[in-house]
């Protein structure tokens, strides 16, 4: 799976914050990268994305950032297992 959003040296923003929340409405699950980050600034930036999207953080590699949320609108697309 290719990263579908890349932030750049502006970090997160309220603009790619409502990117990201279109872009998980499309996919449910999305890769997030960040360029020339470090590693605090990575596990800020999955904050700041998880709250302003209602997402949930699966996993941070890196720089990368794979986020889910289920669709609201119509049918989601991923089906998850029964816990």
């Amino acid at each position: 799976m290719k990263p579908i959003v890349i932030i750049g040296q502006d970090r997160v923003t309220e603009g790619v914050v409502k990117h990201i929340d279109a872009a998980l409405e499309q996919h449910e699950l999305l890769k997030v990268r960040l360029t020339a980050a470090e590693k605090i600034e990575a596990v800020e930036a999955g904050v700041q994305i998880v709250e302003g999207t209602g997402a949930v953080l699966v996993q941070r590699i890196g720089h990368t950032l794979v986020l889910y949320r289920r669709r609201q609108k119509g049918q989601p697309t991923l089906k998850l297992p029964k816990a």
